[in-house]
């Protein structure tokens, strides 16, 4: 049967995302966060749940960040 086309739908969630962020905050890296915006805050991650991550800034205060208003993140080298 060459050629059948699976039926089957693909995962909504992951879970990768969950990994990654618990990864980040496990390892305190720097990252970028490029908000909705466009604005751009930097920090570490130190918590996250279903809606929202904190990010603690070095002398700034920390930030509460809701996931829908991340366009994306990134570990800063």
């Amino acid at each position: 049967m060459a050629g059948k086309i699976s039926q089957q739908k693909a995962p909504e969630q992951t879970f990768k995302e969950v990994e990654y962020l618990k990864d980040l905050i496990e390892r305190h890296a720097p990252v970028r966060v490029r908000l909705t915006d466009d604005e751009e805050v930097d920090g570490v991650v130190e918590f996250c749940d279903s809606g929202f991550i904190r990010l603690t800034r070095e002398g700034k205060p920390n930030l509460f960040l809701y996931k829908h208003d991340i366009k994306y993140l990134y570990e800063l080298s």
